[in-house]
C-alpha cells in the first residue's frame, strides 16, 4: 500500500465532498486510500467523481470504475498500478512524470481514463509522448501502404493499375524478386558507369580524333552510352508511373537523376549542332564543362543504399554541431592566422606575405593536413602553430560524438519501424483469421452487447475506412 502525505486543501469547488471524505482504491491489487479535499482539486477527474457519487447509488459508481466492494467500502480498478503512482501525483504537486519503462502511448491511454488533462505532463514526458506518437504514425503509413499494394483498388481501370505495378517495381525491390533483380541491376550501371568516367580519363586509353585532339576511347563511349540509355528509361518510367508528377519532379534524388543524364544530350546536341553557332574551341570547353557534372550520378547511389541514407539523415539533424564547428574553426583559423603573420614579420624569409595568405596556413595546420608549401620559421611561430594544431584537434573531436548519436539513433529507429511494421501486420492477418470465429462465438454466448474493458490496449493504427485495429506492441 502505497503511502501519501496527508496534504490539507481547501475545497475548490464547495462540493459535498469535505476534509473528512475518504475513499479507498484499489489499483491492480494495490491499495491506496486518498482523501475527497485532495481529489476536489481537479473535480473534472474520474477520483473526484468517485469521491462525491457516494450517494448516487451503484449504478453512479460502477460508471466509474470497475467494481465495488459495499462492505469494505473499496473501489476496484482493472488498470496499471505503476502509471496510476505517477498520475496521482497531480492532486499533490500539480504536475506529473513518467517513470521509465512506461509506454507512452500506454500512459496517455490511463490520462483519459482517469479524465486527467495531459498538460500536466512534465515538458520532458511531452516530447517523449510526440515522439512515440510519430513513430507510431509512421508504422500506420508504412502498414497502409503494404496494404494499398496488396489490396489495390478496384475502381482503378487497366492503365492505373499498370503505373501503379511500374511504380512499385521500380520503387520497391522487396516487392519480387524480379524488382530486386532491376534495382541490383541499376547499381551495377551506375558503379559501370562512374568507373568508366574515370577510366576515361587516363591518357594511354584515349584517342585522336581528326584535329589531333585526345578523346575518350570508342568503346568506353559506348559503354556510357548504354549505362545513359538505362538511367534515361528508368527515369522516363518512373516519372510516367509516380502518383504526384510535381513532387517527383522536384525531389532532391530525382534532380540528381536528372543531372545525371542531361550532360550526355547537352555535350550530344553542342557536338552536332554547336559548331554550327560557336567556334569549334568553345564547343569543346563546354562539353568538357559538362561531362565534370556527370559526377553527380555517383548520388544515385543513395538510393539503393539505406546506410547512405542514415548517414544523410545523421548529418542533417547534426547540422547544429557542425555549424559549431565551422564557427569555432573560422575563429581559430582567423585569430592563428593573424599571430602567426604578425609573428613571423620578424623573419627576412618569411613565406606568410598577408593575413589572407596566411588563412590557408592556419586551415591545413588546425584540419592536422599540413602541406609543407607554408611553415613558420621563428620561435614564436611555431609556438603558435602548435597551439593552432591542438585547438584543432580538439574542435574536430568535439562535434563527432553527437553525429554518431545521431547516426546510430536514426539507423536503430529504422530497424525497430521495420520490425513493428511486419509484426502488425502479422497481427492483422491473425487477427483476421480469427475474427470471424470469435465474433460467432461472442454472438453464442451473448457477449456482443457488451462493452470492452476498460484495460484494452486496442489503438486504431490505420485509417478508419480501413477499419483495422491493431494492438499496440511496438513502443518499446
Amino acid at each position: 500500500m502505497w503511502g501519501m502525505p496527508r496534504m490539507r486543501y481547501a475545497d475548490c469547488n464547495g462540493s459535498q465532498a469535505s476534509e473528512e471524505t475518504k475513499i479507498m482504491v484499489n489499483i491492480g491489487g494495490v491499495r491506496q486510500v486518498l482523501y475527497g479535499d485532495i481529489l476536489n482539486r481537479y473535480p473534472e477527474t474520474r477520483l473526484a467523481e468517485l469521491a462525491n457519487c457516494s450517494s448516487g447509488g451503484y449504478d453512479a459508481i460502477f460508471s466509474l470504475c470497475d467494481d465495488y466492494d459495499p462492505a469494505r467500502k473499496e473501489f476496484y480498478f482493472d488498470r496499471d498500478p505503476g502509471a496510476f503512482k505517477c498520475i496521482i501525483d497531480v492532486y499533490y504537486f500539480g504536475e506529473i512524470h513518467m517513470k521509465r519503462g512506461v509506454c507512452p502511448i500506454c500512459f496517455q491511454k490511463e490520462l483519459e481514463f482517469w479524465k486527467i488533462d495531459p498538460s500536466f505532463l512534465d515538458d520532458c514526458c511531452k516530447s517523449n509522448l510526440s515522439e512515440k506518437k510519430e513513430e507510431l504514425q509512421e508504422i500506420a503509413n508504412r502498414v497502409q501502404l503494404i496494404l494499398d499494394d496488396l489490396e489495390g483498388d478496384p475502381s482503378d481501370d487497366r492503365w492505373q493499375k499498370c503505373q501503379k505495378f511500374i511504380w512499385k517495381f521500380l520503387e520497391k525491390p522487396e516487392s519480387s524478386l524480379p524488382a530486386r533483380v532491376v534495382a541490383i541491376m541499376s547499381f551495377l550501371f551506375i558503379l559501370i558507369s562512374s568507373v568508366v568516367m574515370c577510366v576515361g580519363t587516363i591518357p594511354e586509353l584515349q584517342v585522336e580524333d581528326a584535329e589531333g585532339n585526345h578523346v575518350e576511347h570508342p568503346t568506353l563511349e559506348a559503354i556510357e552510352t548504354v549505362c545513359i540509355g538505362w538511367f534515361t528509361i528508368e527515369y522516363i518510367l518512373r516519372l510516367i508511373s509516380s502518383p504526384n508528377k510535381v513532387h517527383f519532379a522536384l525531389s532532391f534524388m530525382n534532380i540528381i537523376d536528372v543531372l545525371a543524364i542531361m550532360p550526355f544530350y547537352v555535350s550530344l546536341s553542342l557536338t552536332y549542332l554547336g559548331s554550327k553557332m560557336m567556334e569549334l574551341s568553345n564547343v569543346q570547353q563546354a562539353i568538357q564543362a559538362l561531362r565534370i557534372m556527370r559526377i553527380a550520378r555517383i548520388f544515385k547511389l543513395a538510393r539503393h543504399s539505406s546506410g547512405l541514407q542514415t548517414l544523410t539523415y545523421a548529418l542533417k539533424m547534426s547540422f547544429k554541431e557542425l555549424g559549431l564547428l565551422l564557427m569555432y574553426l573560422a575563429m581559430g583559423i582567423f585569430v592563428f592566422s593573424a599571430v602567426g603573420y604578425t609573428m613571423e614579420q620578424s623573419h627576412p624569409e618569411t613565406l606568410f606575405k598577408s593575413i589572407p595568405q596566411s588563412f590557408w596556413w592556419a586551415i591545413i595546420t588546425m584540419t592536422t593536413v599540413g602541406y609543407g608549401d607554408i611553415y613558420p620559421k621563428t620561435t614564436l611561430g611555431k609556438c603558435n602553430a602548435a597551439i593552432s594544431f591542438l585547438c584543432g584537434v580538439i574542435a574536430i573531436a568535439l562535434p563527432i560524438h553527437p553525429i554518431i548519436n545521431n547516426f546510430v539513433k536514426y539507423y536503430d529507429k529504422q530497424r525497430v519501424l521495420e520490425t513493428a511494421t511486419k509484426h502488425e501486420l502479422d497481427l492483422m492477418e491473425l487477427h483476421s483469421t480469427e475474427g470471424k470465429g470469435r465474433n460467432e462465438g461472442n454472438a453464442a454466448s451473448g457477449l456482443n452487447g457488451m462493452s470492452m474493458s476498460q484495460s484494452d490496449s486496442y489503438i486504431p493504427l490505420l485509417s478508419d475506412a480501413k477499419q483495422h485495429r491493431t494492438r499496440l506492441q511496438s513502443c518499446k
